[in-house]
């Protein structure tokens, strides 16, 4: 009897083993091509198309995209339903983990006329968690966020909700001001295909396994989720859960404007929320302030908000202004430089770069106090770039290799795990994307010859999963980041910049 059980437990084992393999490979064959389908779409849309075939190939694109966002919710949900996620424990900085996904959905959110908002407690300490996990909560509750609200704004927060001090209860908060939920539909917008209306797949895209897929990650945290309406009237969502607290965390993340006083400008309410408590956060005192009564602020944050077009707000007076713009506005920084403005902030905010902007000012006073520019406006110069790109897929290698070439990389590719190497042995290279899944030997492989070589060259990761075990399989077997297919131009600039060193740069033969 006894064997029987042990037999029977090995073969469920063994199952389950095959069932978690099979979504794998599914979730890459279904990718890969819906990958293809949407990077190639979207160099189409930067030809030289007339205004009939932009807007076939635009609407072709939101096909592809809404065809993949159902694949990845069908494979999150089966998977979640199969028991097969198991949850990392590593330290999370909440600020970047908030930022993060705040400044991913910021661009369909300001194409909407949204303004996207992040903040975290100051009282809320960095805690031990699984980083993926928490960063699919909050992207699932915030894109939702930014699907049904028309008008207004979106804000994505972190607060602590009681706890001891080794074990905090967290709130992972998304708040709108969208239509609401209505309270007899609060229960059901949980559940796998819920929706508030029967008609809302129809009409805005979707599975309703979105928030199915939220509750069940909530669950497995050993915490609930739940909606509620919002101060503004709209949707407040919000997961709730006790973690350890990581080692050495300090609730307090620094104070660099303590004592100072920073008016803002602005009148779009989740503006003014954010800012003053960026502020705050910062030691800092905020003051509401409306157009033209700048009398006694040292340093005075105005939200560029146009009128017609490209009408510049009025500078403050002493020139001590700094304006707040989207990354589409990028355009209006010199403009506003001339116009009196001593500095920019980029919206989403960053509080470090608020603090920064703001003691640069008080620091010197001058008009045009220079600090570096935000990467999400500069101008990526990535001329002369050496790469290796190792990609089978001859749709996905061609995607890549132009976007490479667009940013001024010079690219060679292998079209598997050998090949990569074998390159990597013959030549030096600033930078190598490498797909996880090739025939014959794999990324991960080659990654693991490599560095058993002694090669530090930075390699990144590029495959169409979105598991988080996919990503962690990557940082043990030697690499340096992750990259989600379909490879996003702004991801890639980012990475680029974050990857290689301009002083460092291997020099290509003549």
């Amino acid at each position: 009897m006894a064997r029987k059980a042990k037999t029977s437990t090995a073969a469920r084992a063994e199952a389950d083993e095959s069932g978690a393999e099979f979504l794998r490979l599914m979730s890459h064959e279904m990718r890969t091509p819906l990958n293809g389908v949407i990077g190639m779409l979207g160099l189409l849309s930067r030809t030289r198309l007339d205004g009939a075939q932009k807007a076939y190939a635009q609407a072709a694109r939101d096909s592809a995209e809404h065809l993949l966002g159902l694949v990845n919710d069908l494979l999150d949900y089966a998977r979640l339903e199969a028991g097969k996620v198991e949850f990392e424990s590593a330290p999370v900085d909440l600020e970047i983990l908030v930022q993060g996904v705040a400044e991913l959905l910021s661009p369909k959110a300001h194409e909407k006329g949204l303004e996207i908002v992040w903040t975290v407690s100051p009282d809320a300490p960095d805690v031990l968690g699984d980083d993926g996990r928490l960063r699919q909560i909050l992207f699932n509750l915030a894109g939702n966020a930014v699907k049904f609200t028309e008008t207004g704004g979106v804000h994505i927060g972190i607060e602590r909700a009681g706890g001891p001090d080794d074990r905090p209860i967290l709130r992972f908060v998304v708040e709108d001001s969208g239509p609401g939920v209505p309270v007899e539909a609060r229960r059901r917008i949980f559940e796998q295909f819920g929706h508030i209306q029967a008609d809302d797949a129809v009409r805005h895209g979707g599975t309703g396994l979105g928030l199915a897929v939220v509750d069940k990650l909530a669950r497995g945290l050993g915490g609930k989720a739940g909606v509620e309406t919002a101060a503004a009237g709209g949707a407040r969502f919000f997961v709730e859960a006790a973690f350890e607290a990581a080692p050495h965390s300090q609730p307090d993340r620094g104070r660099p404007l303590d004592g100072l006083q920073v008016c803002v400008q602005s009148q779009d309410p989740f503006v003014r929320l954010a800012t003053a408590a960026h502020i705050q956060a910062c030691g800092g005192t905020a003051r509401p302030i409306g157009a033209g009564d700048d009398a006694g602020c040292g340093v005075v944050l105005v939200d560029h908000a146009p009128v017609a077009g490209s009408v510049l707000a009025a500078a403050p007076a002493g020139g001590r202004g700094i304006i707040l713009l989207r990354p589409q506005d990028r355009d209006l920084i010199q403009r506003y430089r001339d116009h009196g403005f001593a500095g920019y902030l980029i919206k989403p905010l960053r509080r470090a770069s608020l603090a920064e902007r703001v003691q640069a000012i008080l620091r010197t006073a001058p008009v045009n106090t220079t600090t570096r520019d935000d990467e999400r406006v500069a101008s990526p110069t990535f001329a002369g770039l050496r790469v290796l790109l190792a990609e089978d897929n001859p749709v996905n290698a061609l995607l890549a290799k132009t976007l490479l070439r667009r940013e001024g990389c010079s690219v060679e590719t292998a079209a598997s795990g050998e090949e990569a190497v074998a390159s990597m042995a013959r030549a030096r290279y600033d930078l190598v994307l490498m797909d996880m899944r090739m025939p014959g030997m794999d990324g991960l492989t080659a990654t693991r010859v490599v560095r058993e070589k002694g090669d530090e060259t930075p390699i990144i990761a590029l495959t169409a999963n979105a598991f988080s075990e996919d990503r962690r399989a990557c940082l043990e077997a030697g690499m340096n980041d992750h990259l989600a297919k379909p490879v996003d131009v702004e991801q890639l600039r980012a990475a680029l910049g974050r990857w290689t060193n301009r002083d460092s740069r291997v020099k290509l033969a003549s």
